[in-house]
């Protein structure tokens, strides 16, 4: 099964790149797409360009272990604006598919989309509102698994937001391992 992570011009580059680090050193298959439409060079919000994998029109997520969405305003901005994007992302939901989003995206491309009614998330903070507006239960916290879904609130929490991601998909004992490869401490 693969894991999708989309980058859209603006996307916030700690939050993509420390969930496509971390997935790898847990053994989990990751494909970088690329949504910005015009090639596979993406650049973030603060200009690292990253070198996607794959084009957007080139991927089946029929068979997605997760669809990831990094954060980033203008990112999040211009995922939510790609119609190809959008419609497959609220249909790998639909069908139960997994998905997992952080910072701007559960505001700007899940709530507008319904995938958060009734659903604990979490997003940036001052970015509640859409959230709430589209029937979300805000959880106030780093990362929040319910269901299908995983939200993150920022890129101070990407490392919590992958953690969760490898936790859902391979097990904790995997996360623990990651996590301690990295010297991460979450005291």
């Amino acid at each position: 099964m693969t894991n999708y992570v989309f980058l859209a011009e603006g996307f916030e580059e700690l939050e993509a790149i420390a969930v496509i680090d971390m997935l790898r050193r847990a053994g989990m298959n990751v494909n970088v797409v690329s949504a910005a439409g015009n090639g596979l060079e993406v650049a973030g919000a603060h200009g690292l360009v990253v070198k996607a994998e794959s084009f957007l029109a080139d991927i089946e997520v029929a068979e997605a272990d997760r669809m990831i969405l990094p954060g980033g305003y203008d990112g999040t901005m211009n995922l939510a604006a790609c119609e190809p994007f959008t419609d497959m992302l609220a249909a790998h939901f639909n069908r139960g598919g997994k998905v997992a989003a952080i910072c701007a995206a559960p505001s700007i491309v899940l709530a507008p989309l319904g995938l958060l009614k009734g659903r604990k998330a979490t997003c940036y903070p001052g970015m509640e509102e859409p959230c709430v507006a589209g029937g979300a239960v805000m959880a106030g916290c780093r990362a929040v698994v319910d269901g299908n879904l995983i939200t993150g609130n920022g890129p101070a929490s990407a490392i919590e937001f992958a953690s969760a991601v490898i936790t859902d998909t391979v097990g904790a004992e995997a996360a623990a391992q990651v996590e301690a490869g990295m010297l991460y401490d979450r005291k």
